[in-house]
């Protein structure tokens, strides 16, 4: 995604996204500043706790919990509700209402597997909703509930640093309550943003959606254009597709869902294509007018303008790091034109005591990295270790349908890097499985090095590919080859055979190819 004309990682970039991002990060970071003396004097001064955590969304509230499990007398700081945009406004939301949608779906198809269902079929949008909402709020109560049961302070309001050791909290009734501690865990996370398109002004009451009221919209609009083709804007086409919206998808790069292996989004685009969605890529909104009640969008393609009417206009890209009135530079914390820098991969910002997790630090925006990366800072803080986040196996998922998996280098960045690569690619079409399910669109590829057959990257799309990838995650991770996966049995009849076929066929001997 772009914010303000700054290429960033959106929340479906993979790994190999991040790589040379985070290099290039790293070498234009200069030396580690000398502990100033204050820090060994604060450190035999009296603390409210070993680790106060900034933010309790899925990095914030995750790390609390390691360092009250690994013994941190631990207290997290909140403004909002816990569990973050992840769990309120992003990732557990958008999941429920996609599967309302695709059980409807199941049930308009049924006569494929030979079921009729008699009567017309519908939904009930007000019930879609309210069952979302009691998804979120069962979730939000079992994360206060893990604070209670792990000893952790849980206290509401917004925190700004008054000096390395110590926060001021503004509460909800206005009160200040001054915490100090002997270090502390950034976990702000990230809001959306919107972008300067000419001609687009207000908000929600004027059809101007964001993702944060797409998982809270009062109604079903009939018509929709979407901005951005990445994880957000997929999604929300195949959630108001599918309940009705005639929707237009509108992405700048080539094919949808760019920061992939370009063939994932092309098989995505033309899956989504016969769902009835329109999908414009290589394109951009060039303007939009509001006219009486709808918006007149011109979409720019090259020289060519199209111009469609709708009632929402939904963007679906730009986020900004939450990092307005923590007094961080005040402090000696260093901030970038994304977010908070950090010196390495260890965590640690140029404030020795002060860590920074998850999308505060304008670098991975994903709900499980923030958790994976709040575990590791509360661990290197509490066992005094430096070390460094390994990013090399970075699942990426997109729940649109058929479903998008992704971790290590796409095609084009292996070459990119110099590997003499093979490719194995297998369909789930002939797999008795999909053909028993009627879920046979889609495939799985496998990007390896020639030379030592060392797995580079796996990459899928299809029916349940999201909780497949895994397996593609610990070949990256253990440095896996494609002759050890080939000589690891999969059972039959299921779809992770195409796992299998991949990396049989990047061997020259898949069997059902």
């Amino acid at each position: 995604m772009t914010i303000d004309g700054q290429t960033t990682l959106s929340p479906h970039a993979g790994p190999s996204a991040v790589a040379a991002p985070v290099e290039s990060l790293i070498r234009s970071i200069p030396g580690i500043p000398a502990p100033e003396e204050q820090e060994a004097r604060m450190a035999n001064e009296n603390f409210d706790a070993d680790i106060v955590v900034i933010g309790a969304g899925p990095g914030g509230y995750v790390a609390a919990i390691r360092a009250a499990q690994l013994g941190a007398k631990t207290i997290v700081v909140e403004k909002s509700y816990l569990g973050g945009t992840c769990l309120n406004w992003g990732c557990i939301p958008s999941k429920a209402l996609i599967a309302s949608v695709e059980r409807l779906q199941h049930v308009k198809h049924a006569d494929k597997l030979g079921v009729k269902v008699g009567g017309e079929t519908s939904f009930d949008f007000d019930a879609i909703m309210a069952r979302k909402e009691k998804i979120v709020t069962t979730q939000r109560g079992g994360v206060g509930m893990l604070f209670k049961k792990n000893g952790i302070r849980h206290v509401d309001g917004f925190a700004s640093f008054v000096d390395a050791h110590t926060i001021d909290v503004k509460k909800p009734d206005g009160t200040i309550e001054t915490i100090r501690a002997k270090n502390f865990v950034i976990a702000t996370g990230s809001s959306v943003i919107k972008l300067p398109i000419p001609g687009l002004e207000g908000g929600r009451e004027e059809g101007v959606w964001t993702s944060d009221d797409a998982v809270t919209a009062p109604f079903v609009p009939k018509r929709m254009a979407i901005l951005g083709g990445g994880a957000v804007g997929v999604e929300f086409s195949y959630v108001f597709n599918g309940l009705g919206s005639d929707v237009t998808l509108v992405e700048l790069m080539p094919q949808l869902l760019p920061l992939m292996d370009s063939e994932l989004g092309v098989e995505l685009g033309k899956s989504l294509s016969r769902q009835g969605i329109k999908i414009r890529t290589g394109s951009t909104f060039d303007k939009v007018e509001r006219v009486g009640n709808v918006w007149k969008v011109f979409i720019k393609k090259g020289e060519d303008v199209e111009v469609i009417e709708v009632d929402v206009v939904l963007l679906g890209i730009g986020r900004k790091a939450n990092t307005d009135g923590l007094n961080l530079e005040k402090i000696g914390v260093k901030l970038h034109k994304r977010g908070i820098e950090v010196v390495d991969d260890s965590l640690v910002t140029h404030v020795p005591n002060i860590y920074a997790i998850g999308d505060v630090t304008g670098r991975i925006q994903l709900a499980h990295v923030a958790s994976h990366e709040g575990i590791h800072a509360v661990t290197n803080i509490i066992k005094g270790e430096k070390k460094l986040v390994d990013y090399k196996a970075v699942p990426n998922c997109v729940y649109t349908s058929p479903e998008v998996s992704s971790v290590g280098l796409t095609e084009a960045q292996a070459k990119e890097k110099g590997y003499d690569i093979k490719v194995g690619k297998f369909n789930f079409r002939p797999l008795g499985k999909a053909m028993a399910t009627t879920e046979q669109d889609g495939f799985v590829k496998v990007i390896a090095d020639s030379k030592y057959g060392e797995v580079l990257g796996v990459h899928m799309i299809g029916a349940h590919v999201t909780d497949m990838i895994h397996e593609g995650v610990v070949a990256l991770k253990l440095e896996a080859t494609v002759e050890s996966m080939v000589d690891a049995i999969h059972a039959h009849p299921t779809m992770s055979e195409a796992v299998l076929e991949a990396f049989e066929d990047a061997e020259g001997h898949a069997i059902h190819k």
